[in-house]
């Protein structure tokens, strides 16, 4: 189905640029919905899955609720909350830092590492085992993704 008809859509769009930044935003939406169903039934919650990816990534090593903050996709989401919520899931660890009352380091523990390989299967195979694109079609929509984020970088 076409953008056009998704929306409902009546009148030509101005211009290419208008038609893909809403299509962007639509599809955008549309993944966020199919994630948030499949995060809702793991009692988790689209950030919270942000920050188990961000501490899988840096894994083993620690990293500070400042570096989470940098990393995330969303970012007005209060980590510390966030980081608070995991912890009491047992599926992140924190231990204050001696040089630093403030500062924090967190890592992903062994449960964290095995719940979030189910749920990312999960919503992998929600999203992507369905008929539909190729590899060689997700790495082409990734390079284009890319570039156009490029062209709007400040």
């Amino acid at each position: 189905m076409t953008l056009e008809k998704d929306i409902k859509q009546t009148k030509a769009f101005k211009n290419p640029v208008e038609k893909t930044f809403v299509n962007i935003m639509f599809t955008n939406n549309r993944i966020c919905d199919l994630q948030y169903k499949t995060l809702k039934n793991q009692d988790l919650t689209f950030q919270q899955y942000n920050v188990l990816r961000i501490l899988k990534g840096h894994h083993p090593e620690p990293i500070t609720i400042n570096g989470i903050i940098e990393r995330m996709l969303d970012k007005m989401s209060n980590a510390s909350r966030l980081v608070d919520k995991l912890v009491q899931k047992e599926y992140v660890s924190r231990d204050f830092r001696a040089d630093d009352r403030r500062a924090c380091d967190v890592t992903i523990t062994q449960k964290g590492l095995a719940f979030l390989e189910k749920v990312t299967t999960d919503i992998q195979s929600e999203m992507f085992d369905r008929k539909g694109m190729s590899k060689k079609d997700l790495e082409t929509l990734n390079t284009l993704l890319d570039n156009f984020r490029d062209i709007y970088e400040q």
